[in-house]
C-alpha cells in the first residue's frame, strides 16, 4: 500500500496542510493526507494518512491508512493498518491487516476480519508440517 517514502503530494487527491482546521464531515475517493486538524467524520474509497503533527476529531473510513499524529475515534480500514511510533489512537479499530510500531499509544477494541486466503494458506503450510514429519 505504501511507498518507501509514503504517499506523495502528488499521489493524493486531497492534501489537509498543517495550518488547516477543517469541521463536519468530509468524503472523498481519491488519496488523503491531513497534516492539520480535522473534526466531524473522513470517509474515502482510497488511502489515507495521518501525518505526526495532525490531530483528528472524527470517525475514519478508508482502504488503508498510515497513522503517524493523534486520532480520537474509531477507524474502519478495509485492508491494512498502520500505526506508527508517534501515533496516539483513542477509539476502536477494524481491520483485516494491522501494523503497532513500538511506541504508538493505541486505547480501544481491535476487531480484525479474517482474510480468506489466509486461513486457507494457513491450513496448507499446516498440513506440509506435518506431512514433513
Amino acid at each position: 500500500m505504501f511507498k518507501k517514502d509514503d504517499l506523495q503530494k502528488n499521489e493524493a487527491e486531497t492534501v489537509i496542510g498543517p495550518s488547516v482546521k477543517i469541521e463536519g464531515e468530509f468524503t472523498g475517493q481519491g488519496n488523503i493526507i491531513i497534516e492539520g486538524i480535522v473534526q466531524g467524520n473522513i470517509s474515502t474509497d482510497q488511502d489515507l494518512e495521518v501525518g505526526s503533527k495532525a490531530k483528528v476529531f472524527a470517525n475514519i473510513k478508508a482502504r488503508n491508512a498510515k497513522v503517524a499524529g493523534e486520532i480520537h475515534g474509531n477507524l474502519t480500514i478495509k485492508e491494512f493498518l498502520e500505526l506508527e511510533a508517534t501515533a496516539v489512537v483513542n477509539g476502536d479499530l477494524q481491520t483485516q491487516l494491522i501494523k503497532i510500531d513500538r511506541g504508538a499509544i493505541f486505547n480501544g477494541k481491535c476487531a480484525m476480519k479474517e482474510l480468506s486466503n489466509h486461513s486457507s494458506t494457513t491450513k496448507i503450510q499446516d498440513e506440509k508440517t506435518i506431512n514433513e514429519k
